[in-house]
């Protein structure tokens, strides 16, 4: 399962820790997948209203609920 197929658009992820010195998400924040970009960098719109990506590699998350895709359909559920 690629990373794309992994976290669609819709899922529900809650950030744990974030390596942003700037303006990283604050803990406990949960958010909702935009989009997974070509570098895997997984974009949000977070409850805060930050929209800033998740780097799997760097940063720290949990899943909380993933959106079901029929792929015969491609339709969400």
């Amino acid at each position: 399962m690629n990373i794309k197929e992994k976290y669609p658009k819709g899922t529900k992820i809650k950030c744990i820790s974030m390596n942003d010195p700037y303006h990283p998400v604050p803990p406990n924040t949960i958010g909702t997948v935009e989009f997974v970009d070509d570098a895997n960098q997984i974009h949000m719109n977070w409850e805060n209203g930050s929209t800033l990506a998740l780097i799997p590699e760097e940063d720290k998350f949990e899943v909380l609920e993933t959106k079901v895709r029929h792929k015969s359909k491609g339709v969400e559920r």
